[in-house]
C-alpha cells in the first residue's frame, strides 16, 4: 500500500458489488472501528461487510480502494463542538433496490444534536421495496424511531443539494462527499497531545 496513489472517494460512484467474482481468502473486518470517527467511510464499509461471509475478487479491490482513500485521508475525524441546543435534527435517504443480486435498498440516516453529529447508519434493508417511495419512507420511520423520544417529529422535503444522508447510502462524487464531510464536521484534525506525552 505504499506504492498506491490515494482515492479521492472510498467507493466507486458508478458500480455496485454483487456476489459474483473469484473467492478471495480474507476482508479485513477492522474497517467497522473506523465508523466511529470517520461516518464518511460508513457506506463503504457496509457495502464490504455484506460479503464478508464470502468474499471475492470485486470486494477485495473495493477493500484496496477504501484503504487508499485512508491513506489520502489520515487525518480526518470527527470534530464535536461546544452546544447548548437540544434539538435534534435527522436527514434520512434510501438507495431503491441498489443491491444487484437481491434487489433489496440500502437506508442511512445521521442525527444531530445542534451542529454535533450523533449517530449515523448505513444498512441494507430487510425486505424488498415495491417502489422508491417505500424504501424512502423505511428509512424516514428508521430515522425516527432513533428519535422519537423527544415527541415532536415533522417529516419535510430536502433538496438533493443538502441531503446528507446520501453519505450512507450510496457512492458520491467526489465534491459532493467533500462537501457532505464538511457539513457531517469530517475534518482535518490538529494533533492533540495525551496526558503524560510532553
Amino acid at each position: 500500500m505504499t506504492n498506491c496513489k490515494p482515492c479521492l472517494t472510498p467507493v466507486d460512484t458508478q458500480s455496485k458489488l454483487g456476489p459474483n467474482g473469484p473467492p478471495i481468502s480474507s476482508l479485513a473486518s477492522a474497517l467497522q472501528y473506523l465508523t466511529f470517527t470517520r461516518p464518511d467511510l460508513t457506506y463503504a464499509v457496509q457495502q464490504l461487510c455484506l460479503y464478508m461471509h464470502d468474499p471475492r475478487e470485486p470486494h477485495f479491490n473495493a477493500l484496496k480502494r477504501v484503504l487508499r482513500y485512508l491513506r489520502g485521508s489520515v487525518d480526518n475525524g470527527l470534530q464535536l463542538f461546544a452546544s447548548s441546543t437540544t434539538k435534534l435534527t435527522a436527514y434520512s435517504d434510501s438507495e431503491w433496490g441498489g443491491c444487484p443480486g437481491t434487489r433489496r435498498s440500502t437506508s442511512g440516516y445521521c442525527v444531530f444534536l445542534g451542529d454535533n453529529l450523533l449517530s449515523w447508519p448505513s444498512k441494507r434493508q430487510a425486505t424488498i421495496s415495491r417502489s422508491s417511495a417505500e424504501a424512502e419512507y423505511r428509512a424516514v420511520a428508521n430515522a425516527v424511531a432513533e428519535t422519537f423520544s423527544t415527541g415532536a417529529v415533522r417529516v419535510l422535503h430536502v433538496p438533493s443539494s443538502s441531503q446528507y444522508a446520501d453519505i450512507f447510502t450510496k457512492g458520491l462524487p467526489t465534491q459532493l462527499l467533500n462537501d457532505f464531510k464538511s457539513s457531517l464536521n469530517v475534518r482535518t484534525l490538529s494533533p492533540v497531545p495525551t496526558a503524560g506525552v510532553y
